[in-house]
């Protein structure tokens, strides 16, 4: 996907039965994509493979957000998370992700893992306000650096005032499927 495209306020979304399926290098180039992500995404394989898994990153999506979800599995954690992608037409898509570190049989971090699934609407709804109040907040900032350090402290001290942890949060707004 070039560098160059802009959103075109179109959403895209895909089944609830199915997942959006990627795994990075340890530096988040993408290594695979399944034909759900190359679907939803627009994206041609060939293309796709060997970039930045940030080629989908919507402006409209914190970098603190991706700031706490590179904490996390750097450290070796699970993380969920709703995520805003671009797709390589302009379209963009939500996505509520799990991603993972991925270790090899010696114990050692290989790359990453993200499985996303549809999101529930009701929890889109509840993270757009935080996700908006984030990005007014970066907007403060002249480097992509200390934006997403701004909005790192930002999130951190909303998530405080409320007693929880993102992954807390994130699974209170999440309604199950199942249920």
């Amino acid at each position: 996907m070039a560098p160059s495209v802009r959103p075109t306020g179109v959403e895209r979304s895909f089944s609830p039965d199915e997942i959006v399926a990627t795994k990075t290098d340890l530096q988040g180039r993408i290594t695979y994509a399944n034909d759900v992500f190359l679907r939803v995404g627009a994206h041609d394989g060939r293309e796709v493979l060997g970039q930045p898994h940030n080629v989908i990153r919507h402006p409209e999506m914190p970098r603190a957000v991706f700031s706490l979800v590179w904490q996390a599995i750097q450290n070796r954690q699970e993380v969920f998370a709703y995520l805003l992608n671009l797709a390589a037409d302009g379209a963009h898509y939500w996505v509520f992700s799990h991603l993972t570190p991925t270790i090899d049989a010696s114990a050692r971090v290989t790359g990453y893992h993200s499985n996303g699934r549809v999101p529930s609407r009701d929890g889109v709804a509840a993270i757009t306000p935080i996700y908006q109040s984030l990005l007014a907040e970066e907007s403060r900032h002249g480097s992509a650096v200390a934006a997403s350090k701004a909005g790192l402290g930002s999130l951190e001290r909303m998530l405080a005032e409320r007693g929880t942890t993102y992954d807390e949060f994130v699974w209170s707004i999440t309604v199950d499927r199942a249920a």
